[in-house]
């Protein structure tokens, strides 16, 4: 049914390639992009474990603050 009100163009029936009208990646953006890769890519510190405890028991104990000991 072809009419006035047709839902092709909405629901994206017969669309070309969304990448077709995306605009080219500038040399910023693409540098941006590579340098967010390296930095994802780098080796991550761990998550919890006894570092992280021994560095919160510290400052619970008031080792942060040396002043404050005898």
């Amino acid at each position: 049914m072809t009419g006035r009100f047709s839902l092709s163009g909405v629901l994206g029936c017969g669309m070309t390639a969304p990448d077709d009208d995306a605009p080219q990646e500038t040399p910023i953006q693409r540098a941006l992009r590579l340098k967010q890769a390296i930095i994802d890519a780098r080796p991550k510190p761990p998550r919890g474990g006894r570092f992280q405890r021994e560095q919160a028991a510290s400052i619970a104990a008031g080792k942060s603050k040396p002043w404050m000991s005898r």
